[in-house]
């Protein structure tokens, strides 16, 4: 079971490996068959359904997006721990608010994300 603590743990390094634009520490939180699911994937990976599949293709995708928002910088903004899975709310690119939630496999690695984006104003309605 992870706990709330492990799921802090995680998701700070996840922001931090984004923050400083290293690739290769972000990809480090995936599993090999991942299946990343994103509305940005439509348009950075060119994929209609919004999944990429397999950690080669999210190298892909994670380096367009890297290239695509040069001035990338994730805020946290809290965390919830379940017991096979987290989510991170976050304020993503362009004042975007998103909620990613992550998956684990048997060994503890991160197999699935589901990929959510909003804005406050919809707070609002």
């Amino acid at each position: 079971m992870l706990t709330p603590e492990e799921a802090m743990e995680r998701s700070k390094a996840w922001i931090s490996a984004w923050n400083d634009h290293d690739l290769e520490r972000i990809l480090a939180h995936y599993a090999e068959e991942i299946e990343f699911i994103s509305p940005f994937a439509v348009r950075l990976a060119g994929v209609p359904d919004g999944t990429v599949r397999g950690k080669a293709a999210l190298r892909e995708y994670f380096r367009k997006a890297l290239e695509a928002y040069p001035e990338l910088h994730f805020h946290l903004h809290f965390v919830c721990a379940s017991v096979q899975s987290f989510t991170v709310v976050y304020e993503s690119v362009h004042g975007l608010q998103a909620v990613e939630v992550f998956e684990l496999n048997e060994a503890g690695e991160v197999c699935r994300v589901l990929a959510h984006y909003g804005t406050r104003e919809l707070e609002k309605a």
